[in-house]
């Protein structure tokens, strides 16, 4: 068994048996054809459409991977949020390249991304920081992410701390620490799953002259 559910368990036979995909199917370019399929997936209902896996290596080739929500997308990449001085924070700025993977499991669909890492802009960061909730504001600054704690109570007292920092009414800056990362891809294959395993897999792919090309890859 599975555990779908009826409605999730026919979706995703839907797709497998009636949703090729042929090059004659892709836009013209990565950017657009993500956007067909995160419409797609948005009008599916499927749970945060907009989460992504991070997968990112230390200097001694030690991978590790988390989920964190895509935040922007346009030609320039993939944006995300974080606190630059986590784990993840850590093991991007010592090898500045990651991958991505949306898994839209109902629909029988994937989207991976392969790409190098740059920091975006400070104003870009402090935009977004602004309309975040203020609990999740004052988070960014209480929390030390990935650093070892002796305690839930311990986390809970830094957050009450910070919250008497910045009175009610007062704006909270974003922190020095934190800030967006935008993944600049090299490649973006959409994957959809099939009957018999035979799945499609379509890759944009950047040339060494910076020129965008289609391959299918087998399954």
């Amino acid at each position: 068994m599975t555990g779908d559910t009826p409605d999730l368990a026919n979706l995703r036979r839907d797709y497998a048996t009636d949703h090729g995909l042929d090059v004659a199917d892709l836009a013209p370019s990565w950017p657009e054809q993500f956007d067909r399929w995160f419409a797609d997936a948005l009008s599916a209902r499927l749970p945060e459409p907009n989460a992504m896996v991070l997968s990112t290596a230390d200097t001694a080739g030690w991978p590790s991977a988390r989920t964190v929500l895509l935040k922007g997308i346009d030609e320039r990449g993939f944006v995300f949020y974080t606190n630059y001085e986590s784990r993840k924070g850590g093991e991007l700025r010592a090898n500045p390249h990651a991958a991505l993977l949306f898994p839209w499991h109902p629909m029988m669909r994937q989207v991976a991304v392969r790409g190098a890492v740059v920091e975006v802009d400070r104003v870009e960061t402090e935009t977004y920081f602004a309309g975040r909730p203020r609990p999740s504001q004052i988070a960014a600054w209480a929390s030390p992410q990935s650093r070892v704690l002796p305690d839930r109570a311990a986390l809970d007292e830094r957050y009450a701390a910070t919250a008497r920092r910045f009175p009610a009414e007062s704006a909270i800056p974003a922190p020095p620490h934190w800030g967006g990362l935008r993944v600049v891809p090299e490649t973006v294959e959409f994957w959809q799953g099939r009957a018999g395993r035979l799945h499609d897999r379509l890759r944009y792919r950047r040339t060494e002259q910076g020129e965008w090309i289609i391959e299918r890859l087998a399954p």
